[in-house]
């Protein structure tokens, strides 16, 4: 189940590609099937196992060259154990509403990103996000330990990344049909397991069959729904080449003195 769109981002073969915040590793299989070389970073160390280990099975099986493989790293978002300009493409999915300090994570993510290179931010989005919190305080940080600490909007995504010396540019929602899903176990409790509600339970189910059957009605049912209720806002932001950057500080200047 891919949160960013991978024709929007651009990888092309042979490129290097930064997963952040890897989790089991969906945007980082997605990434070497296509030819990406990928370093998947997680702050959890089971995550970036799990990855490993994964990765390597789809070597063995031949759904993915052996040649692209790179590397599987723990790492702070606030801190990364890379140089700078390391990565063609970046995608940080569901990892900055975790981090307190996300103004230093962004400007991290710029750095190790390649001027010319361009990155993928996904965060919950706010209507979903903000009825989660409504409904239950036990959704969230400080009673979820390591949970979300902020809500974002759509100006907020931009703001911080053009504050990191980038430039957003489109975005789109994700996952309309896991928004209500959200609700209802926020409503009746998000620390309930799964199948002590019954209603709960059918959703969740429902939810398996949608990402193992991606069956064309669901489908069509979350491109209709998305731009309300995604549950996943995915903003993309290219790195500057020096020599634009450096044009239109010139630019700017120039009309400072026209003016």
């Amino acid at each position: 189940m891919l949160t960013v769109d991978y024709d929007r981002l651009d990888l092309r073969a042979g490129e290097r590609l930064l997963d952040l915040g890897c989790g089991f590793g969906r945007h980082s299989y997605e990434a070497l099937k296509r030819g990406g070389e990928v370093v998947a970073c997680d702050l959890a160390r089971p995550e970036v196992e799990r990855v490993r280990n994964l990765a390597r099975l789809l070597a063995v099986e031949g759904e993915v060259a052996e040649s692209v493989m790179a590397a599987q790293v723990q790492g702070d978002a606030v801190e990364l154990p890379f140089g700078d300009h390391s990565f063609d493409r970046v995608i940080a999915s569901e990892v900055l509403e975790h981090v307190t300090d996300d103004e230093s994570a962004f400007a991290e993510l710029a750095r190790v990103l390649r001027p010319g290179g361009r990155l993928a931010v996904t965060v919950p989005a706010w209507l979903s996000e903000t009825v989660c919190w409504k409904l239950s305080s036990d959704y969230h940080a400080p009673a979820v330990p390591d949970g979300h600490v902020r809500i974002y909007r759509l100006s907020d995504v931009r703001r911080k990344l053009a504050g990191a010396g980038l430039r957003p540019g489109g975005r789109h929602r994700a996952h309309a049909l896991h928004t209500p899903y959200w609700w209802l176990r926020c409503a009746v409790g998000p620390g309930r397991e799964v199948d002590e509600n019954r209603l709960v339970g059918a959703y969740h189910r429902l939810l398996e069959w949608d990402i193992t059957a991606q069956p064309v009605v669901t489908a069509a049912a979350e491109r209709l729904l998305n731009p309300l209720l995604g549950k996943s806002l995915v903003v993309y932001a290219d790195k500057p080449e020096p020599v634009l950057a450096a044009a239109r500080v010139n630019a700017s200047v120039e009309s400072t003195r026209a003016a």
